[in-house]
């Protein structure tokens, strides 16, 4: 539905919803089992067996195993018993634990980062402004949005006051789009140009404005962004290629060489059993067992150090991927900071005052009233400020 194109009160009736007002509770309930929760599919999860077995898919991993069962056999022939194989399932099993479990645990850590990471929206329901989980948004709920707020669903502008909103995620657009609220008539516009519309992910970098909530979730543009990634194939780490060279040069190598031997002992006039089993003997030992075990702990002892520095890896390879990085760029307000500012001294009639130790006098009180009263912050449920972080600040003094 091209929501761009139609007038206001053409998306008002479609969504059956009140500009002013919002929806009420029963009208949300009725919505959310029809459209279901604002949220981005993930992937399925693995089971604990899947991923367990997963571990054993490194050629390395796989040459050990094989390793181990000619073990066994030249043991059982040789009359050494299964000494040699024990010890190698042990390393390659004690290697797939300590895989599993860490990668359970980065994955426990990401979900509870995601849970308090998760975007709170201003939304006008039952003719009230609300503080919400952008999560329980639904199509026509009102939004409210401020500078510094995330676009939390795809929304139709209806109210828009010197707004300008950062879309350079999804159009590529560097500069922040000024927006409006009157329709677009031509349907084929394309995204960048849509100016009435607010899209998911976007930020507000200036003024404030208002609109319906017209899709969520994967519905949205950069829903449709997501489900194009979940279906990118994963890519081998520069380690898991290496360790994969390696265990290839070393497993053709040790092919070579046993071939080689067998064929010298024959040639000398050697029993064939005997010699059969002198060369799988000689690739056995040639094999590195301890190289993946040492390769997964060294890995592991650098996942527990970045956890320690409130850094969480969700795989074991990555963190050796990670090493080869110079520059890391985070956005700062809301991410590293948490988009909240408090005022600490106040500059008037040439005088610097500290407001904690500032007496009260008639000169500051007009000072206070006059940031008071140039103010757009809303005080919701609880006496909970929403607004401009600045304006917020000045309300809090």
């Amino acid at each position: 539905m091209e929501y761009f194109s139609k007038k206001i009160s053409e998306v008002e009736k479609e969504l059956k919803t009140d500009i002013n007002n919002g929806l009420k509770d029963e009208e949300i309930r009725d919505k959310q089992d029809t459209y279901g929760y604002n949220e981005l599919e993930k992937k399925k999860k693995k089971s604990i067996v899947v991923k367990f077995l997963e571990q054993f898919k490194d050629f390395m991993i796989i040459i050990l195993i094989i390793a181990a069962i000619v073990s066994a056999v030249v043991g059982i022939k040789q009359g050494e018993g299964f000494t040699d194989s024990i010890i190698i399932m042990i390393v390659v099993i004690v290697n797939a634990i300590i895989g599993l479990v860490q990668e359970n645990k980065a994955e426990k850590s990401l979900e509870a980062l995601q849970k308090l990471s998760a975007h709170m929206s201003k939304v006008i329901r039952n003719g009230k402004i609300e503080m919400l989980s952008a999560g329980e948004l639904v199509p026509g709920d009102i939004v409210v949005l401020e500078t510094g707020d995330y676009v939390p669903a795809d929304i139709r502008l209806v109210e828009a006051i010197n707004l300008k909103i950062q879309e350079a995620a999804l159009t590529g657009e560097s500069v922040p789009i000024e927006k409006i609220t009157d329709e677009i008539k031509d349907e084929k516009t394309s995204l960048g140009d849509r100016k009435n519309m607010a899209f998911s992910s976007s930020m507000v970098t200036y003024g404030r404005g208002k609109g319906i909530v017209t899709t969520i979730g994967m519905n949205t543009e950069v829903g449709k962004i997501a489900g194009m990634l979940n279906e990118v194939v994963e890519e081998e780490t520069p380690l898991q290629k290496r360790l994969n060279g390696l265990g290839k040069t070393l497993g053709i190598a040790c092919l070579v060489i046993c071939i080689v031997i067998f064929l010298i002992g024959i040639a000398e006039g050697k029993e064939i059993v005997d010699m059969f089993m002198t060369a799988v003997s000689l690739a056995v030992a040639a094999i590195p067992e301890g190289l993946a075990a040492v390769s997964t702990i060294v890995l592991a002892i650098g996942m527990q150090r970045m956890v320690k520095k409130n850094a969480i890896v969700k795989k074991l390879p990555a963190v050796e991927t990670l090493g080869s990085a110079t520059v890391i760029c985070s956005d700062k307000t809301g991410t590293l900071t948490q988009n909240k500012m408090t005022v600490k001294k106040l500059f008037l009639n040439g005088k610097i005052y500290d407001l904690e130790n500032a007496e009260k006098s008639e000169l500051l009180e007009k000072m206070v009233y006059a940031n008071m009263l140039c103010n757009d912050t809303k005080v919701g449920k609880d006496n909970e400020l929403t607004g401009d972080p600045t304006e917020t600040a000045l309300i809090d003094m």
